[in-house]
């Protein structure tokens, strides 16, 4: 099996409604996204040669994908009051609404169905909280 790994990082804040601990708060993290994909073969032919898929290709979708959450609050849909979300949008924040919580596990999840909807065989996509803190999906 041949695997590919490209990462990109993206910087943004959340809370987790409902937790109980600091993660309740607000608070922001340097996310790293880390993608990899994977074939039992190599293109045979044209510029792919010897090659699962475009790395350049590859790398600039994962960064795309990383690109629309950086420097912006990450909400769970339905956690903050509408007087809230007015006011922060009032105030010109910059807000993505998700219908899941925004933990690691999640996000892991979700950007692997993303990155699949692209076209990709996707093995595993990490995302880090922390250098120290990931999780990981595959299938």
């Amino acid at each position: 099996m041949y695997q590919l790994t490209t990462q990109a990082s993206f910087d943004s804040a959340h809370f987790l409604s409902g937790y109980d601990g600091k993660c309740s708060n607000l608070h922001g993290h340097r996310w790293k996204l880390e993608v990899s994909v994977k074939s039992e073969t190599l293109e045979e032919c044209g510029q792919t040669r010897g090659m699962i898929v475009d790395f350049g290709q590859l790398k600039k979708d994962v960064k795309t994908l990383a690109d629309e959450f950086d420097h912006c609050l990450i909400i769970e849909k339905g956690t903050l009051r509408e007087k809230t979300m007015e006011a922060l949008k009032e105030e010109h924040f910059r807000m993505i609404e998700v219908e899941f919580r925004p933990t690691a596990e999640n996000f892991a999840k979700y950007f692997f169905y993303r990155i699949k909807s692209l076209g990709y065989e996707v093995g595993l996509v990490n995302v880090y909280e922390t250098p120290n803190n990931m999780a990981g999906y595959g299938e």
